[in-house]
């Protein structure tokens, strides 16, 4: 969003001297960075508490309160703050106690032009590092078993066609398709393949946060925003700065949070909960959805502007069953990948390729993975056969797919008969039927049910575990809940 250069900060400048606060306000937007001016020290800390600077460059002696001072508070008011200390009265004791506070550089006035855009750059650098870092510890949270895009089909050739045409550019993407069918993969491509390959890349299940948490993980907090928040913390778009933010399941955001989304989207500002002042950042938004956001549109669910606003282009993920003839080339390729890390490379005997390409794949991609994986363990050092299948695959011949929330289709397993049904049977079935009821939507559901979020979590997080439900079901979302 915007043109800004990567390297933008945000600057306080705060100094008596009028005719320096005039030239950095003049010159600092020439190096293409954001200023603020103020010549009070309390006025400083003001805009400190409030606002969101990368640097502050403060000069020792003011009115109100000294740069030392300021400094002494950085850690209670404003710890993501670099702070770079002016003096005209430079001293190797000031110099020691500007260092043992935190602060990033001391300069001496009247300091050199280069000298302050070199310590501005190192800054700039640094910050690069550390979005780089949180960024990869977010990406290491959702790490899983994935495959490349794989497949020779018109469908896939199509997408990967599409990929290539808007990944250069920084246009929204909507990227539809069911569970387990590749979103993410897609959106990392079109990262890969963009000018932004070398940035953040920050994926986000929106349906996997706790709905009093989205806005705090998305646009971050100040310390004592809300109950619970005990230190400063950046969002997540904040840690896409330069790069690219993926929204999977934006659908499962609410209203207000839509709302805070789609103000970002136009004027590329945000605000972090607890703060005033708004600030810049520059990122592009991919967005998921296994669900129909235009019939959420028309039930009042989802905003129309948001969604207009989100899918300049739109790329739809077809469903593993509508495209058996990459079955195939995808098997090659599980098998490729998963048995390099053994040392072997088992070949697929025609029966049991035959079986994986007449099921119907209600898990899509990700379930034919899971299937392929355990094979190679039942295989040992010999060929896959049928009987290294789930029996499920072996003894069912073409069924009607299991459906997502996307397509009206039912999501419920066939269960036991009415008269066979334990209490642990009627309640699965009645969990999955109020789910099926809200398109899949957690928290009406677990409204409607009377149990809390975490609750509705936990139980279909243990109704996995036992053996009650695949855990590609497309209703199911299998998290702990925090």
């Amino acid at each position: 969003m915007g043109n800004e250069p990567l390297s933008s900060l945000r600057v306080l400048f705060a100094d008596d001297e009028a005719h320096l606060c005039e030239l950095m306000r003049m010159e600092l937007p020439r190096l293409g960075h954001e200023v603020q001016t103020c010549s009070d020290g309390a006025e400083a800390l003001k805009l400190l508490r409030t606002g969101s600077f990368d640097v502050a460059i403060l000069d020792i002696q003011m009115p109100g309160k000294t740069g030392t001072e300021l400094l002494a508070e950085r850690a209670e008011h404003f710890p993501h703050t670099e702070v770079v200390l002016l003096t005209g009265h430079a001293s190797l004791e000031s110099a020691v106690e500007a260092l043992r506070y935190g602060a990033f550089d001391y300069l001496t006035k009247p300091c050199k032009w280069a000298e302050l855009e070199a310590v501005l750059n190192r800054i700039a650098e640094k910050r690069s590092l550390q979005h780089a870092n949180l960024a990869l510890q977010q990406q290491l949270k959702h790490l899983e078993p994935t495959v490349r895009l794989v497949g020779s089909s018109p469908a896939m050739s199509q997408v990967r066609q599409l990929i290539r045409t808007i990944a250069p550019t920084d246009c929204t993407v909507l990227i539809l398709g069911e569970t387990g069918t590749g979103k993410e993969l897609v959106a990392r491509s079109l990262h890969e393949q963009s000018l932004r390959a070398d940035r953040p890349f920050v994926p986000v299940n929106c349906g996997a946060i706790p709905e009093n948490l989205v806005e705090s993980e998305l646009f971050g907090h100040r310390k004592g925003a809300f109950t619970g928040a005990d230190t400063h913390r950046k969002g997540l778009v904040e840690v896409a700065d330069g790069g690219t933010l993926f929204l999977d399941e934006v659908g499962e955001l609410d209203k207000q949070v839509q709302v805070k989304l789609l103000r970002f989207l136009e004027s590329g500002e945000i605000r972090r909960v607890g703060e005033n002042e708004p600030f810049r950042v520059n990122v592009r938004v991919i967005c998921a959805t296994n669900r129909s956001l235009r019939e959420m549109v028309e039930a009042g669910d989802f905003r129309q502007d948001l969604f207009f606003r989100i899918n300049t282009f739109e790329i739809h993920l077809p469903p593993l069953r509508e495209r058996r003839e990459d079955i195939p080339e995808l098997v090659e390729h599980l098998i490729e990948r998963s048995g390099r890390s053994r040392g072997k490379r088992p070949a697929v005997s025609p029966e049991a390729l035959g079986l994986m390409q007449s099921y119907h794949w209600p898990g899509n991609v990700r379930e034919l993975a899971n299937v392929v994986e355990r094979a190679l363990i039942l295989a040992g050092n010999g060929p896959i056969l049928p009987e290294h299948l789930p029996v499920h695959i072996r003894d069912g011949a073409e069924q009607p797919a299991a459906g997502s929330a996307n397509n009206g289709q039912s999501a419920l397993p066939p269960g036991p008969v009415a008269g066979s049904m334990t209490l642990r049977d009627l309640e699965r079935e009645h969990i999955l039927r109020v789910l099926e009821k809200h398109g899949g939507r957690k928290p009406p559901a677990a409204k409607e049910l009377g149990i809390s979020l975490k609750t509705l979590y936990n139980k279909l997080h243990q109704m996995v575990q036992d053996g009650d439900l695949p855990p590609d079901n497309p209703y199911v979302q299998v998290r702990r809940a925090s």
